[in-house]
């Protein structure tokens, strides 16, 4: 039986990558996007239906996720997302509340309104695009950071209550993205005070981009979590990813951030 997988940010990027490798493995894609009408791509894919969806409007939410749920679906990857970065002296209350709602309440929210149908057919399964930096800390990236670890601990929350039912809940944790991340979905904030420091940090995190993958690759890590049947929470994505965090838990948390200073800040 044909399965249905619904995704955020399916725009760009790893959103995209995700549709269509789904899409060319016979899966039905509801793909959602802020902006439906300037997708020139999916919309030309056979089982692929693009419905509208801003994570950070409550209204639009339910109403396109009950859209979707009279189509019927099975996975629900949450992905829609974006990197603030900048020392939090430098960033609005605008900026902080946009970061929030978008990598955090805007899951919790699109989880929310999914949860009633999976669990009353007993069957389905929430996966998230986290990040290393929800396992991990960079310089400058506090409030992304805040929204990438939250997530961590949220699904490992929910997998108690989910699972209760039948339900399963995911993260899939990429490292970097070979795609338009450190660009469209990055938003860049200092002051004169940090410049240095964020020069070099972008400097750093340049050379690690020289290691990322491909947001194929990444979709291919999606499609395993999808489909695999485990119960297993957490899906770390990529060589540098799986690099970092077992160096994380090799060094312990303090060699591993004094580490860290001395590649990003040059301390």
């Amino acid at each position: 039986m044909q399965k249905t997988i619904f995704i955020t940010g399916a725009s760009t990027g790893l959103g995209k990558a995700a549709a269509k490798l789904f899409q060319s493995r016979g899966w039905k894609v509801i793909a959602t996007m802020r902006n439906p009408e300037k997708e020139t791509e999916l919309n030309t894919l056979s089982d692929v239906t693009i419905l509208p969806l801003d994570v950070t409007n409550l209204s639009q939410i339910q109403s396109t996720v009950k859209e979707a749920i009279a189509q019927g679906i099975d996975v629900v990857f949450n992905n829609a997302g974006y990197g603030l970065i900048g020392p939090l002296e430098a960033l609005s209350d605008d900026q902080i509340v946009k970061q929030l709602n978008t990598n955090l309440l805007g899951v919790i929210r699109v989880t929310q309104a999914f949860i009633p149908y999976f669990r009353a057919k007993k069957d389905g399964l929430f996966i998230s695009t986290t990040s290393i930096g929800g396992l991990i800390a960079f310089p400058l990236g506090s409030t992304y950071h805040a929204t990438k670890w939250a997530l961590e601990g949220w699904s490992e929350s929910m997998a108690f209550e989910l699972n209760t039912f039948g339900v399963n809940i995911k993260t899939v944790s990429p490292g970097g993205i070979a795609t338009d991340f450190s660009g469209r979905s990055l938003e860049l904030a200092s002051n004169e005070d940090y410049d240095a420091m964020v020069q070099s940090m972008m400097a750093g995190f340049g050379s690690m981009m020289e290691t990322a993958s491909t947001a194929e690759q990444i979709a291919e890590v999606v499609y395993e979590a999808a489909t695999d049947g485990k119960t297993r929470l957490r899906y770390v994505a990529g060589e540098d990813a799986k690099a970092l965090y077992a160096q994380r838990l090799a060094q312990g948390d303090e060699a591993f951030r004094t580490e860290f200073a001395r590649v990003f800040l040059g301390k």
